[in-house]
Parts: C-alpha cells; structure tokens; sequence
C-alpha cells in the first residue's frame, strides 16, 4: 500500500462493499472526515444516524442515479472508527457503474480504498486488534467448515483473548518484582516469589505452542499420491476430486508434474497432490517430474501409498490398492477400486481420521509462523528470568517478553506485514 495511505486518514474513501453485481442489492460504503457531506451532496440531507432512510441520490449535475437507503454513522463508534456511510443500491452493474462514476466528481478529496484499507483504518483507530484482523483476512478466504469455524472464533477476538491473558500475568509479575525492588528488606517475598508464576506462563504457552498450526487449517493438509506408473494415481486423484482433473492412460510416465486441487473431507481442507510414476528412466523430462514426485513425497503431510512398500516415516502412510475390480489387492492394504467406488469412503474415513489429528481442534487456539516465533522469543525470556535471581535481571526479561506479546496485536515494525495482510483484502473490506 503506498506510504500516503498508511498514514492519510484525513482522506475520505468509498468502495463496494457488497458481491460484484448483478445483486438483488449492492452497497457502497464511504469513510473519512467528508462522508456526511458526501451524503448531503447525493441526497441533499443527512439522514438520522443509524437509520435506514430511503432516499433519491443525484449526481453532480442533479441526474438521477438510484433511490437507495442511506445509512449515516457519526464516528468514532463505528466499524471504521471514523464518520461512515452507507449507499444500499439497486444491485444492477449500470447502477453502481454509475454511482460510483460519480462520486469522486463531487470532490471533498474523495477517492477509491485500497485494498483492505476500511479494515486497516479499523486497526489503526483501535476498533479492531491486528490479531482480529487476521482472523478477518481468513474468514474471507474460508472454503472450509473448519476454517470458517476457526476464522471466526480469531476474528471474534479469542486469540486477542488469549494474549490479554499473558500479558496480565506478565503485569502480574513484574509488579511482584518491582516491589522486590522498591522494597527491598521490608516486604517478605521471598527470592522466587515469582518463580512460580513465572513457571505457570511458559507451561501455558507452551500447551498453546503444541496446538497444530494455523497454517495447516489454512491452507490444508496435503495428500501426496505416490507410487509407479500405471499404479492408478490418477484415476484415483480423480475419484477423490470428483472431477476429470488429470490425464488418464495407459501410457507410463504422462503424469510428468505434480497436479494439485483442494479438497474438503467432513468439513476439513486437504490439498491432493497427483505425482509423476516414481522409476529410473532415460527421459529428461520425466526424470525432473519423478525428482518432483520425491519433492512433493518429502513436504506432504500425508502420503497415499501405492507402491506396498514405502517405509514408516514422519508422516502418516495409507497403503492402497488400487484396481481392486480387475486384480487381487495386495495384504495389508486398502481395496480400491475408481471405477466401482469400492474403499473410496473408506479412504475418505481414514483420511478424516488422520486430519482430525493434524489439525488443530475445534475451541483450541491455532498459531500461524509469526504468533510461534514471538512465543518462542517470550519463551526464551521467560527461562532466563527464572535462570537469574537478580531482581533487576528478572525484571527486564519479563518487559522484553511483554514487548514481543505487544508486537503481535499491533505494534511498531510492522507495517511491511500490515501491507501483505491488507492486500489479501477486497476494496470494500
């Protein structure tokens, strides 16, 4: 977002806050210092705030647009943090073609949002925390139940939650060393007074650091299908999507990349990765798609067998057999068959056992990369106040570990992350 942005507020924006139409209703929403004079220019009144109004909106030479409801929402209690309004518009693409032609033709500094620049202002005017924030970026990608379920809990501020707690027992703390210090000899706390609360966090977190992570429920579990050629892969991979995603032959070695599609199994997202037949081969190409198979094996987070004989490793292995209707299965592995469906929901059943598992579960609080890393560092200062008995030591790494808590809900150094999140945005977020 360009730099003007992060810090001009006095700018008054509007965008479609609504689908892209046509819509049985469209809404363009307008934020900033102007927003109730640009009302009054569109509908000659300013309506009573936080009542729809239906009014006729004019353009700057007094046409027509639409008749609309108007809402007005003097700030600063409102989603923006700033004076809002609200057009709710005939949803037809002519009609908000045209308003939203004419508003920036009615000055007042005027202009079209930038990519989730309502939401950054929300942030930046304390009406949202940066943690909210981000649950609000994955609601709006959700293709999941359960990463509906989970984006709405972090939106709905259960993460921020959880931090406020932290940080009132660092509060805590650090109260009980200052009287240490100011009071030295004259109150009775003892030399590990907090010592045990100080244990009492870093087993907190740390129960929160061994939740599975956030970016798994996000961006899914991946299902690598490996195996020879001609072992069913892709047929298999088509069964599972439901649709005719990869080519189907009989000729070994067409599949010579790895072909991805995402898929929902009782309402957890997986991601199912179709591979390149693993063999020794002359072939140039084929050889850098079985290094890719191998690839895609290494960064799976489950692996569907098709070769009987793959080692146990880290990660979880389904052993199938695939062409059940035409051959016998092997021992030991799940009958399959894409063509009469045979074992298909049983895979499904295990798959979704295996997810349960991996996933982080319903009511647990799920981190992304950045939340560890900062837990980690809290973690870290933690086990150097308990490693110290100097007070003064102590005190300052408990105000180190709430400096890294407070980075997370939105602090300095962070706009270059603030500016990969708000562009995930749509306009009118």
């Amino acid at each position: 977002m360009a730099t003007r942005n992060k810090s001009a507020s006095s700018d008054t924006i509007y965008a479609l806050s609504s689908g892209q139409p046509p819509a049985a209703i469209a809404i363009i929403r307008i934020s900033g210092p102007e927003a109730g004079l640009v009302l009054e220019r569109l509908t000659d009144v300013r309506p009573e705030p936080r009542r729809a109004s239906l009014r006729m909106l004019r353009d700057g030479s007094g046409d027509i647009l639409d008749h609309a409801l108007t809402l007005w929402f003097p700030g600063p209690a409102t989603a923006t943090g700033e004076d809002l309004a609200e057009l709710h518009l005939h949803g037809g693409r002519a009609v908000v073609d045209a308003v939203l032609s004419a508003l920036p033709a009615l000055g007042h500094g005027l202009r079209l949002a930038e990519p989730g620049e309502f939401t950054r202002r929300a942030l930046l005017n304390g009406q949202m925390d940066l943690s909210a924030v981000e649950g609000l970026a994955d609601l709006l990608t959700a293709e999941t139940e359960r990463q509906r379920k989970e984006a709405l809990r972090r939106a709905d501020g259960a993460l921020t939650r959880r931090l406020g707690d932290w940080t009132r027992s660092l509060l805590a703390i650090a109260a009980r060393i200052e009287a240490e210090i100011d009071y030295d000899g004259e109150v009775e706390l003892g030399s590990d007074s907090t010592a045990s609360p100080i244990s009492a966090l870093s087993a907190d977190i740390d129960k929160a650091l061994a939740v599975p992570p956030a970016e798994r429920l996000r961006d899914g579990l991946r299902v690598a299908i490996v195996g020879p050629p001609n072992a069913g892969k892709s047929t298999l991979f088509n069964a599972l999507v439901g649709r005719e995603a990869a080519i189907v032959s009989d000729i070994p070695g067409t599949t010579r990349d790895a072909i991805e599609r995402p898929l929902s199994i009782a309402g957890m997202p997986f991601v199912l990765v179709d591979t390149a037949g693993l063999r020794e081969t002359d072939d140039p190409i084929e050889r850098i798609g079985v290094e890719r198979a191998h690839n895609q094996r290494a960064l799976a987070d489950i692996i569907i067998d098709l070769t009987g004989d793959m080692a146990a490793g880290d990660q979880p292995i389904i052993s199938v057999s695939t062409k059940a209707d035409v051959r016998p299965p092997r021992e030991d592995a799940l009958a399959l068959s894409a063509v009469t469906g045979e074992g298909l929901a049983t895979l499904h059943a295990r798959l979704a056992d295996i997810g349960s598992r991996l996933l982080p579960r319903e009511g647990e609080v799920a981190l992304d990369r950045r939340y560890r890393e900062r837990l980690y560092e809290v973690r870290a200062e933690l086990d150097a106040a308990l490693a110290t008995s100097d007070p003064l030591l102590r005190a300052e790494h408990i105000r180190i570990a709430r400096e890294r808590i407070d980075s997370l809900t939105g602090g300095a150094g962070i706009e270059d992350m603030l500016d990969a999140l708000f562009g995930r945005f749509c306009l009118g977020k």
